[in-house]
């Protein structure tokens, strides 16, 4: 009886390694997949608008054009769109992204679409003020 030389074996390091990368890839992919791009006006105040993951946001684009989530709606269809998702989930708070160019009445008219759809919790996001150079320093 000859017995062979030859063994076989899955080497699982080029697979961990594949894996590995793919998952730093995905880490680093995913935070910029907030939505539709928007200048946002700077807050005044530091308030919190929630938990991000059960938030149903809206976005109004310098252009007037509506987002709803990343999908684009014509303003006819928002109110319809915000009872369906109302109906669904009605406790989601909603928030509004409206670029700081976009026309006050444009934005008005979107929270008043989600307070007549029935949503009790709606809110506007806007960017943190920068750290002015002399305030933001310390001795």
């Amino acid at each position: 009886m000859r017995t062979s030389a030859l063994h076989a074996d899955i080497n699982v390091t080029p697979l961990v390694d594949v894996c590995l990368v793919l998952l730093i890839i995905f880490m680093v992919v995913t935070p910029m997949l907030t939505g539709v791009p928007v200048k946002l006006p700077v807050a005044r105040t530091g308030a919190d608008v929630g938990d991000a993951n059960r938030q149903l946001p809206i976005t109004v684009k310098e252009d007037g054009s509506l987002y709803f989530d990343a999908t684009v709606i014509r303003p006819e269809q928002l109110p319809d769109e915000l009872q369906q998702r109302h109906a669904a989930h009605p406790d989601r708070p909603v928030v509004v992204r409206g670029d700081q160019h976009v026309r006050y009445g444009d934005v008005v008219d979107v929270l008043d679409a989600c307070r007549k759809a029935g949503f009790p919790d709606v809110g506007l996001v806007t960017s943190s003020p920068p750290v002015s150079g002399a305030a933001g320093r310390r001795r």
